[in-house]
């Protein structure tokens, strides 16, 4: 599924990574960990190939993400849902609206959006906020909404960059369990960044942690 090899990137002076390996098969359920600044959003940013590394691999699929064409990189990122923090949700629209916008990037017909939304609105828990805009819902709706969305998109990966951050606690356990019942019933492979580990022990799944730019398993 992924593979970074002997991956390294520097900002300036600042080594960010440094030859770090890792490895995500299919259907896993991986964290991770790293304080603030420690180099996850941009080991995360090089999956979607926003960043490139300065020397080393990134593998999608078996494949070098960088022997990716422009052209082709839209349908490689449309294999990947990413959760943001921030929720990234469009303020002008419903939440059955942000929904609909996925299902119309995978080309299906109006007649299959108006089906399947409900049925992504309730599999998240949000079946009668349909009709609600983001600034109606509570961080945690929003947050399971952005879930509904990354999953409207039917990615064979799905990338969660501290999903929890702007959570109170229960409602953070709400939204790991989500995406763990994800994990476990769709077989989606799961990619969960994040510094709380309470969240991380609780789970027992593999974790890879980044300290001083290098990757171990923790």
């Amino acid at each position: 599924m992924l593979k970074f090899e002997n991956v390294s990137k520097k900002y300036g002076n600042k080594q960010v990574l440094d030859d770090v390996d890792l490895f995500v098969d299919d259907g896993e359920f991986v964290f991770l960990m790293g304080t603030s600044g420690a180099g996850k959003t941009t080991l995360l940013r090089m999956i979607l190939r926003e960043e490139s590394p300065d020397s080393g691999k990134v593998f999608f699929d078996k494949k070098d993400l960088l022997q990716y064409s422009k052209s082709e990189l839209p349908g490689i990122r449309r294999k990947i849902g990413f959760i943001f923090q921030d929720f990234k949700l469009l303020e002008s629209k419903n939440a059955s609206q942000n929904v609909s916008l996925s299902l119309d990037i995978l080309g299906k017909s109006a007649k299959q959006i108006k089906q399947l939304v409900p049925e992504l609105l309730k599999s998240v828990g949000l079946s009668e906020k349909g009709n609600n805009y983001p600034w109606q819902l509570s961080g945690g709706e929003k947050q399971r909404l952005a879930i509904a969305r990354a999953v409207a998109l039917e990615p064979k990966l799905i990338i969660a960059d501290e999903p929890t951050g702007n959570l109170d606690k229960g409602t953070s356990w709400e939204i790991i369990n989500l995406l763990n019942t994800l994990n476990k019933e769709n077989g989606t492979t799961i990619i969960v960044a994040t510094h709380d580990e309470t969240l991380v022990n609780s789970l027992k799944k593999k974790v890879y942690k980044i300290e001083n730019g290098r990757i171990q398993n923790a």
